[in-house]
């Protein structure tokens, strides 16, 4: 039993679980300074839930839904972060209920609470990413297979079913933890599940909430597999095992007592072996696919409630005390480096001064090189910035020019982000050939008389296409250094040629070849306005 002085009031273990499960929903709120807009990716998945679809080329379509309700809701910041903070707390919820059934009590639920609020997820439960729906959907899986070695009501194996078909509907990484979990129980030879009709049935429910996606892959050529080589080209040939493994431990380093433990006990325990199994074979698979870091944070929670009661039964109370102040002591250093806490410059000061975000890699963007902020905040700024000016451009035209204007954007955070802002501007929708903005091209995009363009490459207005309109205006700039789209343009641009108007189709037409397994794999010979083409 811990000591007296470690309860505020007398509570009930349940109620304790509560209470920190309410503390998790909104203790984001607070830590975030509210000049922050929402992040490049949020602008994505909110357009998604625009166009419903089965599937969508950078993700399965379970995220829509909650996009779908955030929309529904107006769209404001508080509506797209409920869900990843209600995620994290439920998958919580999950750990502390398994907490009290493997007999822990008010220490081992404060315990198995700490990662959520002093470590990585912290962010994944703060951004509307699909990170937060898989760490739910890898522990609920977990969940049911452990709760019918316990109790042997096959209820448990049809949550593990559903939470592996609503996890390939969240993000496709579920398949390496199902993966893992199949190989666990394989390796040792588990018959009380293997040998069981209703293991069966629940992978079939599962495979027949996944099967709508699946068929929308085919139908659309398996974007996916375009999808994964272009993170491949553009991202995970650079991260090495190595960093993978390093990521491993600085994650969760302010609880890494609790999930060692855990991985350690049920390694040596003969009916949860399966899941010590399923953490390195997912680990292996990861490795081997050259996965991003955070890809495996959904195979922890299990891990730290299995380790949370092993400790609140071995520690006494002075190591109790050490564990707590540790895992506070690490989190307040962290919290700066996941939360965006302050304004954009004071925070930028912060980290100038504070060389621990260096150290550990923050500042480190996808190019390999450290700036003031991390990308993820940095993917947060001048977005209504960038959605202001491009109205202004757009206020420029008369009448007539803007019934044949066609606003184009570079990248789908720029498109996703005039979409979220542009009705306050009174601005038309606004279309990319960027991730699965692709899809939604209108069938005459290429009769437009006006170009609004917003893009990204900074020498835009030196490419020969510009030679191919009437008149061209270089509009305005982003000018926020702190920002990912610092430097880029807004351009208006009159009076196509009929050449720029064919190259502009066989632009997109490729592009939608591409994004097919098929077009994958072909090798294609550079578009007139792409890099190497005669008209860029």
């Amino acid at each position: 039993m811990p000591p007296d002085f470690f309860y505020l009031f007398p509570m009930k273990p349940t109620h304790l679980l509560y209470l920190l499960a309410l503390i998790k929903l909104i203790l984001p709120f607070f830590l975030q300074d509210p000049l922050w807009g929402p992040h490049r990716d949020e602008f994505l998945y909110l357009a998604e839930a625009r166009h419903m679809a089965w599937g969508y080329m950078e993700a399965p379509p379970l995220l829509s839904v909650f996009a779908w309700l955030t929309n529904l809701l107006g769209g404001a910041m508080w509506a797209i972060k409920i869900w990843p903070s209600l995620a994290g707390a439920l998958t919580y919820i999950l750990v502390g209920r398994l907490v009290l059934h493997l007999g822990g009590r008010w220490f081992a639920l404060v315990l198995a609470w700490m990662p959520f609020v002093t470590g990585a997820w912290l962010r994944m439960h703060f951004l509307f990413q699909p990170n937060f729906l898989d760490i739910f959907c890898w522990t609920a899986m977990a969940y049911g297979l452990i709760r019918f070695q316990q109790t042997g009501k096959p209820m448990h194996l049809y949550i593990a079913g559903v939470s592996f078909g609503l996890g390939m509907l969240s993000k496709y990484t579920m398949a390496f933890y199902a993966t893992g979990l199949m190989a666990g129980l394989l390796l040792v030879w588990d018959r009380k599940v293997l040998t069981n009709r209703h293991f069966y049935c629940a992978i079939g429910l599962g495979f027949l909430l996944f099967l709508p996606n699946l068929l929308w892959q085919a139908r659309h050529g398996f974007p996916v597999v375009y999808h994964m080589k272009a993170l491949e080209d553009g991202q995970l040939q650079y991260l090495s095992p190595w960093t993978f493994l390093k990521d491993q431990l600085l994650y969760n380093v302010a609880t890494l007592f609790t999930w060692v433990t855990g991985l350690v006990w049920v390694a040596r325990t003969k009916q949860y072996r399966f899941i010590a199994w399923a953490f390195f074979v997912t680990i292996a698979l990861l490795m081997m696919a050259h996965g991003k870091s955070y890809y495996s944070q959904g195979a922890y929670p299990i891990l730290f409630a299995f380790g949370a009661p092993r400790l609140e039964a071995w520690a006494n109370k002075w190591w109790k005390i050490g564990m707590l102040a540790f895992s506070l002591f690490i989190g307040i250093r962290v919290v700066p480096l996941l939360l965006p806490f302050k304004a954009p410059a004071p925070l930028a000061e912060y980290y100038a001064h504070h060389p621990l975000a260096r150290k550990v890699g923050a500042l480190r963007w996808e190019d390999l090189q450290d700036h003031s902020l991390p990308q993820d905040f940095a993917d947060m700024l001048s977005w209504e910035e960038m959605t202001q000016k491009v109205a202004r451009a757009y206020a420029s035209l008369d009448s007539t020019e803007k019934a044949h204007t066609l606003l184009f954007c570079d990248n789908y955070g720029e498109a996703g982000a005039v979409n979220y802002y542009g009705p306050k501007y009174h601005l038309p929708q606004a279309y990319s050939d960027n991730a699965s903005f692709l899809y939604w091209m209108p069938r005459d995009f290429d009769r437009f008389e006006v170009l609004l363009l917003v893009t990204d490459d900074k020498q835009e207005m030196q490419h020969s296409f510009i030679k191919e309109f009437k008149a061209v205006r270089l509009v305005d700039s982003i000018s926020n250094p702190h920002a990912r789209e610092d430097g880029s343009l807004i351009i208006l641009l009159k009076g196509p040629s009929d050449a720029f108007r064919k190259a502009f189709r066989d632009k997109i037409d490729r592009s939608q070849l591409k994004t097919t397994a098929q077009g994958a794999v072909q090798t294609l010979k550079p578009n007139a306005l792409e890099e190497g083409g005669a008209m860029h």
